[in-house]
């Protein structure tokens, strides 16, 4: 439980430092998300779980 708690305050921390970074070009990536279709999106989160996934086998294993 204390990694899973750990990996979302991680999450957290990389999305707030985007947002202050680059506060224009996530603007217009999340513009662009909200145009897509739903299923692109639902796609491409199951995507990009599975790479994460896929990531921490590798890197635990």
């Amino acid at each position: 439980m204390q990694d899973l708690l750990t990996a979302a305050a991680l999450v957290l921390v990389i999305e707030g430092v985007l947002w202050s970074l680059f506060p224009h070009a996530m603007r217009r990536a999340a513009q662009r998300a909200a145009e897509l279709d739903p299923g692109q999106l639902r796609a491409g989160g199951l995507l990009f779980a599975a790479l994460g996934v896929l990531g921490i086998w590798f890197i635990r294993g």
